[in-house]
């Protein structure tokens, strides 16, 4: 079900200027990986290899559509799997790249992969803090808060986009998703900007 949006966001740019001045472009999007590119596992467990990666119905064309509306894609992820010596930082890299391959078919792509292999407490880029935006940002410095926007499907992803100044968006997922969502997630339902089904549902609404 689709909440209304508080302050639309703009995929493109608007006639009405005052619209434009306090609305940017919405220029990046920045993903949560499990949950909302690859089905989420089972609370405990972790994706440790391709073997184990159920990409979510519909997601290569979504990743496509933001593409070619011209937007930065990004994918920005808690892998605690590593600090846990259940796979390695590698593994996460071999993913990313069949991943890639597999979004290809779909003449599809994600610009730009980051990822915090570290246990709590022991770094600045575990989500909710800012690590991750702050290396997306080293590799593009046009990055700005103000036209960006994170997608995620936990209260890590969305305080992870409030603290920075983001637009947020909070996948709800099917029935299987819900069963495997962390704790916090009607507080995060209730904290992002806007909520949606899915992450084609959530295009749908960027692009319209």
């Amino acid at each position: 079900m689709k909440i209304e949006p508080k302050d639309p966001l703009q995929a493109s740019t608007q006639n009405s200027t005052e619209t434009t001045q306090s609305r940017p472009t919405l220029r990046t999007v920045f993903l949560d990986r499990d949950g909302v590119i690859n089905r989420k596992m089972p609370e405990g467990q972790y994706v440790t290899s391709w073997q184990h990666f159920d990409l979510l119905p519909g997601v290569p064309e979504a990743i496509a559509r933001l593409n070619q509306a011209g937007l930065r894609v990004l994918v920005v992820t808690n892998q605690r799997g590593v600090a846990l010596g259940l796979y390695t930082a590698a593994d996460v890299d071999a993913m990313h790249t069949k991943l890639q391959r597999v979004l290809s078919v779909s003449d599809a792509h994600v610009d730009g992969f980051y990822f915090c292999p570290h246990d709590k407490h022991q770094c600045n880029c575990r989500k909710p803090l800012p690590g991750l935006f702050e290396q997306a940002k080293k590799q593009f410095p046009e990055i700005e808060p103000a036209t960006s926007l994170v997608i995620g499907d936990s209260l890590s992803d969305i305080e992870f986009g409030h603290n920075l100044g983001l637009q947020t968006i909070f996948l709800e997922g099917d029935e299987s998703h819900r069963q495997h969502q962390k704790p916090g997630a009607s507080k995060a339902a209730d904290l992002a900007d806007r909520r949606f089904p899915s992450l084609p549902d959530a295009v749908d609404y960027l692009l319209a």
